[in-house]
């Protein structure tokens, strides 16, 4: 798939995002976390990330409960590897984390920057 259709199919999701998607971009962006820019799916290495802030070199997925399903875990470690390549670090968070506990995730995201600042 081209860049462009990349970019066509991230613009798409960024108009319907998930429940869990949503809620946490509505936390994390306008520099709300250490003061740090979030872009919302963002393409990276010809995939499609869910956030990525371009100064941390860092993305996070939103994981629902079909990144359980075998052929999906090796299709994320697959592409997780690739992106890494371009010394882009991922968080992995799940659908229930944030539904269940999000001042547990945000705690976690700022540790998560101030280690790697």
């Amino acid at each position: 798939m081209s860049y462009i259709n990349k970019l066509v199919i991230a613009r798409e999701y960024r108009h319907k995002p998930t429940q869990s998607e949503d809620k946490l971009w509505k936390l994390i962006r306008e520099k709300q976390i250490l003061g740090y820019k979030f872009r919302r799916q963002y393409v990276v290495a010809g995939f499609i990330l869910d956030f990525y802030c371009p100064a941390l070199k860092l993305g996070i997925e939103v994981d629902g409960s079909i990144h359980d399903i075998k052929e999906n875990i090796d299709y994320d470690i697959e592409r997780e590897n690739i992106i890494k390549q371009d010394n882009i670090n991922i968080i992995r968070i799940t659908n229930a984390e944030i539904e269940n506990n999000i001042l547990t995730v945000l705690k976690s995201l700022k540790e998560y920057i101030r280690d790697i600042k």
